[in-house]
């Protein structure tokens, strides 16, 4: 990686921590950065890296901090901002909140963090539930006495402790899937597209292996089982837990896992899927004084299923106003700072058909040019399915003391980037 410092900066630009790693680069090259992202910024260019000589800037921004490492060579960037995204997921842990506040209240915390989270430039642990075996908050207390270092920071499973214990052994599995979709005006699907994760929630004893079962395609090829109920996943990227030889070998999912929450793996599908929500949308505009808008909206999925909080933004002119709104279900809004009306139903069963009309004003003189409509968007989540279709066929648990223990199962599928263009 060879990132030669890292700094955060308040929004203004000034330094409020920095922690050089190697020493090859000045400290005092960062009073470049503010200026040099304003003036990108101004120029329209503004890019992830920034250059001032021979000197290179990879930052992100988070809350009202910037995140900037320095490097004089050609770094890994894809492997710099995966850390710099790492610290704040650490930080986060840490503080609940990342922002200058915390930052200030929690220098010294901060600093045994970065010490930790890189070496010479290189990232060392960045696993928030094992540094918080040994970096704790109450930093200003001293032990005496041999200082110990967890012995998972050596061990070759470093993400999970030895000597964990619980009364009743559970793992609760949710497989999550983010529907991504993009209608054309005339009901043609330009994208499609789902992004799965399946995360675990783990409460068990010892060390245990799991073994997860789904209908992967692949799978069901080599073993010469029927490919009607199988799902082909593309992109599939796993938790450092999972013994990829093991996967490439057999499409086995092994691995011991963290302690409690985290994202075992995640995938995508490119298939073409039929719109879960179709909206259809008339406007009509009388004598420059009023415009009516009247949106159907239509549940295509099955009929025992339920879409739950569902909002629908229904784009409206910049100048409308005075609304009035009638809907066969759920509640209407009008929110003009983002010039929306938004529609709520509580609860969508599939196959059914709903309608919301809306009155506006409009001012005597209309304007001379045509405004450009943005789509209308919406946002769903539906519980006990799947898009895709994949299933957990198995997930075995095998500990050495030979305790029982229950697997649960969730699946839930919930609307990603889902917009439906009107013109």
């Amino acid at each position: 990686m060879s990132a030669s410092a890292v700094f955060i900066l308040d929004v203004k630009g000034k330094p409020l921590i920095s922690r050089n790693y190697k020493g090859d680069v000045a400290m005092s090259e960062i009073e470049h950065f503010m200026p040099l992202l304003m003036q990108r910024e101004e120029e329209g260019a503004l890019a992830p890296l920034l250059s001032h000589g021979r000197v290179h800037f990879l930052w992100i921004k988070h809350s009202n901090l910037y995140l900037v490492a320095t490097t004089l060579k050609n770094a890994n960037a894809s492997l710099v901002y995966s850390f710099l995204y790492k610290t704040v997921e650490v930080f986060s842990e840490y503080f609940k909140e990342l922002e200058e506040e915390s930052i200030r209240d929690n220098f010294v915390i901060v600093y045994e963090l970065l010490d930790e989270l890189m070496d010479f430039g290189f990232p060392q642990t960045t696993d928030s539930k094992i540094l918080q075996e040994y970096i704790t908050q109450q930093g200003n207390k001293l032990e005496t006495g041999k200082s110990r270092v967890p012995p998972t920071v050596t061990n070759a499973v470093s993400w999970r402790s030895e000597g964990i214990k619980y009364k009743k052994n559970e793992v609760f599995i949710d497989v999550i899937e983010s529907v991504n979709l993009l209608v054309n005006a005339n009901g043609s699907v330009l994208l499609s597209e789902i992004v799965g994760t399946i995360k675990l929630k783990v409460f068990l004893s010892g060390m245990p292996e799991l073994r997860l079962g789904l209908n992967d395609r692949v799978l069901f090829e080599l073993t010469g089982r029927s490919k009607n109920k199988s799902v082909e996943l593309e992109d599939v990227k796993f938790h450092q837990c999972v013994r990829l030889s093991r996967f490439d070998n057999d499409r086995t999912i092994s691995f011991i896992p963290p302690d409690g929450d985290f994202e075992l793996m995640s995938y995508r599908l490119s298939t073409q899927v039929k719109p879960l929500i179709w909206i259809e949308s008339v406007i009509e505009k009388f004598s420059h004084s009023r415009v009516e808008i009247m949106v159907k909206a239509k549940g295509q999925f099955k009929k025992q299923s339920v879409a739950n909080g569902v909002e629908i933004s229904v784009p409206v002119p910049s100048d409308a106003d005075s609304p009035r709104f009638k809907t066969s279900v759920g509640s209407a809004k009008y929110v003009p700072e983002k010039n929306v009306v938004i529609w709520s139903i509580k609860s969508f069963p599939g196959g059914k058909e709903y309608l919301m009309r809306a009155h506006f004003g409009l001012p005597s003189v209309e304007k001379e040019e045509e405004e450009g409509r943005p789509p209308i968007g919406v946002r769903f989540e539906i519980p006990y399915f799947t898009v895709s279709g994949i299933q957990v066929r198995y997930m075995k648990i095998i500990e050495k003391s030979g305790y029982q223990a229950l697997p649960w199962v969730r699946y839930i599928t919930q609307s990603g980037d889902y917009q439906l263009r009107t013109s």
